[in-house]
């Protein structure tokens, strides 16, 4: 498998909602055995990151901490392909993600500022940037694998892609029109040769 930078992809849909399905599909597996990885450097999870808007911008990641988001985002895929699967995940992917839902405190401090009085904060400190994204993916992934949209998460049916969504339609299962050409070329094509063949 040959990595690459990412090519420009649309979220999934459900991606934009949900920041567990946009760290699962991070990584895709394109045609040619290729792989785009937006998390295939330190600088690159950092742009991740910011882009979701889960760090400040002027967040620097350590290769350390690419590495545990990396890992996260693979505990996350096992979870959500027995999700798909209807099968039960592996026990170190569920500990994965509840070890990120308790690494920091996740409960708003209250604050006093004198020109807004007492309000609740999320507080964390600049060490913890990571971890602190982390558990608010895992507590998205919690809450989508437990809620009312579980049953809505899908892989994509395209030949070689590997994202997953949240399915709009019933009939629907491709993460992108890009996709879902190459589904109906594909179905058109194998028609066309079951014709030629039976002909």
């Amino acid at each position: 498998m040959r990595s690459m930078s990412r090519i420009p992809l649309p979220p999934a849909p459900g991606a934009d909602d949900h920041p567990s399905l946009a760290l699962v599909n991070s990584v895709v597996s394109l045609p040619g055995g290729r792989v785009a990885d937006d998390l295939g450097s330190p600088a690159e999870a950092t742009a991740w990151l910011v882009g979701q808007r889960l760090v400040p911008a002027e967040t620097a990641l350590l290769a350390y901490c690419q590495d545990q988001l990396t890992k996260l985002r693979g505990n996350l895929r096992t979870l959500f392909t027995a999700q798909v699967a209807g099968g039960a995940p592996a026990p170190e992917a569920v500990e994965s993600v509840n070890q990120a839902l308790v690494k920091v405190p996740s409960a708003p401090l209250l604050q006093y500022d004198t020109g807004s009085g007492l309000r609740r904060v999320l507080r964390h400190p600049v060490t913890q940037l990571v971890e602190h994204a982390m558990a608010q993916i895992a507590e998205d992934a919690a809450a989508l694998l437990t809620g009312g949209q579980a049953e809505l998460i899908a892989q994509c049916e395209a030949s070689s892609c590997d994202r997953f969504l949240l399915r709009t339609h019933a009939r629907r299962c491709w993460c992108s029109t890009r996709c879902g050409d190459r589904v109906r070329a594909a179905r058109a094509y194998a028609r066309k040769l079951g014709r030629a063949q039976a002909g």
